[in-house]
């Protein structure tokens, strides 16, 4: 069976970079690869120094979609970047190892790639999920991005960490 690497893992990707930005070429391969992408062009050494910086506009682009005042502006923001970055859906076996979906030609470049990657992750992800599933952290002073994947979709905060000083910051102000 073959995953689908346009669902949660291409949002969290987009998570990942806007978090901790690449700085390298090497360092943007690496970090395909480790969330998922299996693409020769990514693992071969072929990253360079224009994808890394395309990449970060398209995540200023991603930004925008998280930061959106509602869910139109939101969905419009989206709509944009499929627009933009993908082409229509068809089936490949271009690994030979299972049928599976491309929203792109097989070669691009990885900006290309990692732009289609988040721009259809997203757009599935808040389709599937709930367009209200990316936030800024809750936590004063954080702004730090996350996806919703939580089955009640009520995360408010980037990590539990950030949950937790809030927590207990709430409570200290209760007891003071």
């Amino acid at each position: 069976m073959h995953l689908n690497p346009y669902g949660a893992d291409a949002v969290l990707l987009a998570v990942n970079l806007v978090t901790h930005p690449a700085s390298t070429p090497a360092e943007l391969a690496a970090r395909c690869v480790e969330s998922g992408i299996d693409e020769s062009h990514v693992r071969d050494g072929q990253v360079t120094d224009d994808d890394v910086a395309t990449v970060r506009i398209v995540l200023d682009e991603w930004l925008a979609v998280v930061d959106a005042s509602d869910e139109q502006k939101r969905v419009d923001l989206v709509n944009e970047m499929l627009a933009k970055y993908t082409e229509h859906p068809r089936l490949t076996n271009h690994a030979g190892d299972g049928w599976h979906m491309h929203y792109r030609p097989f070669r691009v470049p990885v900006w290309r790639l990692v732009a289609t990657l988040i721009s259809t992750g997203t757009a599935l992800h808040l389709a599937g999920r709930g367009i209200s599933r990316l936030g800024r952290c809750a936590m004063d002073g954080c702004d730090q991005v996350y996806a919703d994947l939580s089955r009640g979709g009520k995360q408010r905060y980037c990590s539990p960490a950030c949950s937790n000083r809030d927590a207990v910051r709430r409570h200290r102000a209760r007891t003071a």
